[in-house]
């Protein structure tokens, strides 16, 4: 009889701890760029997850449960992120969010597959949702989706008939190259200059004469952030007055804060910017800056965003099951105006991308300035 009662406190105990386990916090995971090459957008990614998950644990969490956020420093190390997946994997994380580089994601997301584990990713190269992984989604347009985007407007907006293709020799840099090739052939412009350059790379001097050299109407420039303030400001030592376009992180805030009057001028098509007329945006720019004490860049607002999508599809499945949880991110398809804090309509294609408004925008003054706004790829 001792021995039965023994075992029946022993099970109630369990269910208690079980219980008590289903209250408490919620594990979400960064994996993230805080030190090395990739430390501008790692730390703006991983600022505007610590932004969400304070607003949504001020009013009460997720279905009554607190996140409890957690995120690692991969250095900018392919290698690092993926130990740090499989961290987060032992530790029991709901969902992981990061690397924000392509280089580490395609590295890293084997493991959260294999543990099917929901994970998000600022990263932009294709081949991240072309290997069929039903656990991997995007807080990014794909360059597949961005690329041809940025191309018709170089034709129909800049009258471009040549370009001069610059980019960063990495996963990064030549996945959007490619894309980049493929649109403007698709558009009938000639690119009369194909030129890579080193991640990290400080003299920018030969490749910019190079570029010159070519005379193209063009330049589209498909580079890091720091890497990209330096190629900006050699264009302009260098007296070079054709129009300079790039994506998102050649017009992002840390580019022109290190670049100066530099970058004046140039050109970039985003998928998020805190300059976009939206009252979302808005309100969240306005929150960043109260917090951080500087203004967010599009990371930022892919970290932020990235948290709300995950709350809204977890309060639609009313629970926390990151299998049942990647399963309805497929086809999900979330509205401002029942969830602000995505920033901006999105809707969820079975690859885990995402489709929704984009802008192109013209630096000057130091300053993004929204100059067009580019519907998503699937319409309204």
């Amino acid at each position: 009889m001792l021995k039965i009662r023994s075992l029946t406190l022993a099970v109630l105990a369990c269910a208690s701890l079980s219980a008590a386990a289903q209250q408490g916090p919620v594990l979400f995971y960064g994996i993230m760029e805080l030190s090395g090459t990739g430390a501008t957008p790692g730390n703006n990614f991983d600022n505007g997850v610590k932004l969400a998950v304070k607003e949504i644990n001020a009013a009460g969490g997720i279905l009554g449960r607190k996140i409890n956020y957690v995120s690692t420093d991969t250095q900018t190390n392919p290698a690092v992120a993926k130990a740090v997946a499989q961290k987060a994997i032992d530790e029991g994380a709901y969902v992981v969010l990061g690397p924000v580089h392509s280089g580490s994601m395609i590295v890293s997301m084997g493991e959260t597959r294999r543990a099917e584990i929901a994970n998000f990713t600022g990263g932009e190269a294709a081949v991240i949702t072309q290997q069929g992984n039903p656990y991997v989604f995007r807080t990014s347009f794909t360059q597949s989706i961005s690329m041809p985007k940025l191309a018709r407007y170089i034709k129909d907006e800049l009258k471009a008939k040549s370009v001069a293709v610059l980019f960063t020799n990495n996963d990064f840099g030549k996945g959007g190259r490619d894309e980049m090739v493929k649109a403007l052939a698709a558009n009938d412009i000639k690119v009369i200059a194909d030129l890579s350059t080193d991640p990290g790379q400080i003299d920018f001097s030969t490749v910019v004469l190079r570029a010159k050299q070519a005379d193209p109407d063009v330049v589209f420039a498909y580079l890091t952030e720091e890497e990209g303030a330096r190629l900006l400001r050699e264009f302009k030592k260098q007296g070079f007055a054709k129009p300079i376009v790039g994506e998102t992180t050649i017009i992002g805030q840390k580019v022109i804060e290190l670049a100066g009057d530099a970058a004046d001028g140039v050109l970039g098509h985003v998928g998020l910017t805190p300059d976009a007329p939206q009252p979302a945006v808005k309100a969240f720019d306005a929150k960043y800056l109260a917090e951080y004490k500087q203004r967010s860049d599009h990371n930022g607002m892919k970290g932020y965003s990235a948290v709300y999508i995950i709350k809204a599809v977890t309060e639609k499945i009313g629970k926390f099951d990151s299998k049942a949880l990647a399963a309805a991110l497929h086809g999900a398809k979330i509205s401002t105006k029942d969830n602000p804090g995505v920033l901006l309509d999105v809707a969820i294609d079975a690859k885990g991308d995402l489709d929704r408004d984009s802008f192109i925008v013209k630096v000057a003054s130091g300053k993004q300035q929204v100059i067009a706004t580019v519907p998503p790829v699937g319409g309204k």
